[in-house]
């Protein structure tokens, strides 16, 4: 089961159920705008398209803002609040603060703090990871950058760091980002745009993007601007987002982000390099604007799944795998905030949405932030409703 990471959404109309029928069938979102040409799963598909109840326990609690989370091996969780500013290990039960993490160097601020976590390729021999959080700059200044950390043979404490990457813009704290993505020895990195108009379409801006480097710190070879004066476009995958929260890569090699929305049009999004996603909330920060405005010159990616409104509020997002999930095996699933629910997305090897699946096991537990995969038949659920009364869930087909 590979390792998928969500977040967010807002809320959606579903169909009618009886209470008795509601505790046994997922339900299937009907919420989509009109205007938005995506079809919706009826479930009439084969009689292989098992749909498994889901068994959901609170795994890690008294927890406050878990941003992300990643399986370490062990039944070992690492895990990031973005508030408190704490790296933590969870293992047997116990929750343990990772000792000698900087948490004052991180700045806190809005929808900034101590943000994605990804592990390295080879964590069970080197015990690196990484994070994306907001940081001093001097003089009253602050930034959103990708860290570099070290843990000891325990896992318990920092023996060294480094930054790879930083300068992603900021102001209030809103549209901080930022999710990670580790393959092989490179990084994906999903930003937002600060809330900030002339962000998603600058390309020597690295607010409402992608950006691809390598885990030396260098860009990309490949990527579509690496030959660019501007050090910052060197960097840049995709551009024309507006807050990217979710990052992952399918089985297939393809490369897939989850966007927030305005008051419309959260998205899924495939991308591609050098694409154009089509926000440019100008002049000023007009939100009235299109999530992918077709107006503007050369050619703006379509979502392959949108909203429509109002918004889900989504979050992080990935693919998740596993024969025992049935239908849910293969699916992009999709947190969602304001909609306190996981959306799992039927997608083709083509990129064409079949079909979404809204479980009622996992729309009890208010707004949540993201999704992980874990081993075998199991993913992990963040919950984000603040006040210590957030949790890791563990999710597996019941039975």
């Amino acid at each position: 089961m590979r390792r998928i990471v969500l977040g967010t959404i807002a809320a959606l109309t579903a169909v009618l159920l009886t209470p008795a029928a509601q505790a046994q069938c997922p339900q299937v979102d009907h919420a989509v705008a009109p205007h938005v040409d995506q079809p919706v799963d009826q479930h009439r598909g084969a009689a292989a398209d098992r749909v498994p109840a889901l068994h959901v326990k609170r795994l890690v609690t008294g927890l406050d803002h878990p941003w992300d989370v990643r399986p370490v091996g062990g039944g070992r969780l690492l895990y990031t609040q973005r508030d408190r500013a704490t790296v933590s290990l969870w293992a047997n039960g116990t929750k343990h603060v990772v000792q000698g993490f900087p948490t004052g160097s991180v700045w806190v601020s809005g929808e900034t703090g101590l943000m994605g976590l990804e592990t390295d390729a080879d964590f069970a021999t080197n015990h690196r990871f990484y994070t994306c959080q907001g940081g001093f700059t001097g003089g009253g200044h602050h930034d959103v950058r990708v860290m570099s950390w070290t843990l000891d043979d325990a896992l318990t404490s920092i023996t060294g760091h480094e930054e790879l990457l930083g300068g992603f813009p900021t102001t209030s704290g809103r549209h901080g980002g930022c999710r990670l993505l580790v393959v092989g020895d490179r990084m994906y990195v999903g930003t937002g745009d600060a809330a900030t108009g002339r962000n998603p379409e600058n390309k020597k801006s690295f607010g409402g993007k992608t950006l691809c480097l390598m885990l030396s710190g260098r860009p990309c070879p490949d990527n579509p601007f690496v030959h660019s004066g501007n050090r910052a476009k060197r960097y840049v995958q995709t551009y024309g987002h507006r807050n990217v929260q979710g990052i992952d890569r399918r089985r297939d090699g393809t490369l897939w982000s989850v966007e927030q929305g305005t008051y419309r049009d959260d998205e899924v999004n495939r991308l591609r390099n050098g694409g154009d996603y089509g926000y440019n909330p100008v002049p000023g920060y007009n939100e009235s604007v299109p999530m992918t405005d077709q107006s503007l010159p050369g050619r703006q990616i379509r979502a392959v799944w949108r909203s429509g409104n109002p918004t889900r509020a989504t979050s992080g997002g990935g693919w998740v795998y596993g024969k025992g999930l049935g239908a849910y095996d293969g699916t992009f699933a999709v947190a969602a905030l304001k909609a306190e629910r996981v959306l799992f997305l039927k997608i083709s090897g083509k990129g064409k949405l079949l079909g979404v699946r809204v479980p009622p096991a996992l729309r009890t537990y208010g707004r949540l932030r993201t999704v992980v995969d874990g081993p075998g038949n199991v993913f992990y659920v963040t919950t984000d409703n603040g006040s210590g009364r957030d949790a890791i869930l563990a999710v597996r087909p019941r039975g």
